[in-house]
Formats: structure tokens, sequence, C-alpha cells
């Protein structure tokens, strides 16, 4: 029999949900402080979604965070996720899915401090080799402020 078709206890619930949450945490973390490779490396085997574009593998993965944010003088987006009212299901000993709320602060100069998106990420994730990563993250964006300082502009707008 497998260890997937056995229901965890609420302990074992208790440490995934702490494994899903420090995972939420560290990508938004990584985000602020531009930590592109960082990122890449906890989306490694996850399919990416945000908006029309889907990106899997690391290198796919680092290769849009780099070149659809934009980056400033400190080398980061100088934004600040929240991330909230997280919901997790614990599917198995080995899955669990979430869904959450992001908002998300800019300041640079010129730009007060504001939040500039809000939506949801839809994530899944599995245990592989002991450890919990992503498996899945879609990124819904639900209500948009100024975002043209982090977003990087489209090819053609930038020939315009």
């Amino acid at each position: 029999m497998s260890t997937d078709s056995i229901a965890p206890s609420a302990i074992d619930r208790l440490i995934i949900e702490g494994e899903v949450r420090r995972l939420l945490a560290t990508y938004a973390q990584n985000l602020d402080y531009g930590k592109v490779d960082a990122n890449a490396d906890i989306l490694a085997n996850a399919r990416f979604k945000v908006a029309d574009t889907i990106v899997e593998g690391r290198d796919g993965i680092a290769h849009f965070l780099k070149t659809n944010l934009q980056y400033h003088v400190d080398d980061t987006p100088r934004t600040w996720h929240s991330v909230s009212n997280v919901l997790i299901d614990v599917h198995s000993a080995t899955a669990a899915s979430s869904i959450c709320y992001f908002t998300v602060h800019q300041e640079l100069p010129g730009l007060p401090l504001q939040p500039i998106v809000t939506g949801r990420y839809i994530d899944s994730f599995e245990q592989h080799d002991g450890a919990w990563r992503f498996s899945s993250r879609e990124v819904e964006g639900r209500l948009f402020g100024d975002v043209s300082r982090h977003v990087a502009a489209p090819a053609d707008a930038v020939a315009a």
C-alpha cells in the first residue's frame, strides 16, 4: 500500500502546511530582493503561468523573470509583496495545493509608495526526495494600479 493513500495525521498536516507557507513566503521575499535565480530554483519543476504565458523549466523561468520585470538601481523591482488569505489543502503525504491573495506595493523616485497590483496565486506542491517544492504556480492578477515601473515594456513598445 502506497503512503499516498494513507491520510496524513494532524501533525503531518501541520508540518506540510508549514512547508507550503515557507515556499509562499520564500517566493515573495526572493521577488522583492531581486533573487531571480533563487526563484527559478524553487520553481524549476513547476508549470509557471502568468496571464496567457506558460513557462516551464528552471532556465525558462529565470529568463521570464529577468525579462518581464523591471529591475532598478539596487537590482530589485523596488516592490514589497504581501501574501494573505492563505488556504492550504493537504491532499496526501506528498501533495498539497493552496490559493492565496497577493498585494504588491512599489516605491521609486517619482512614484510614491502605493499598491500596484493585487491578485491570487494558485499553487500546487509535491514532496520529492523528502523536500517540498512547487509543481505549479498560476499568477492571476485582479486589480491593477500603475505597473509601468514594474512590468517590462513589450519589445514593440520599446522600439516605438
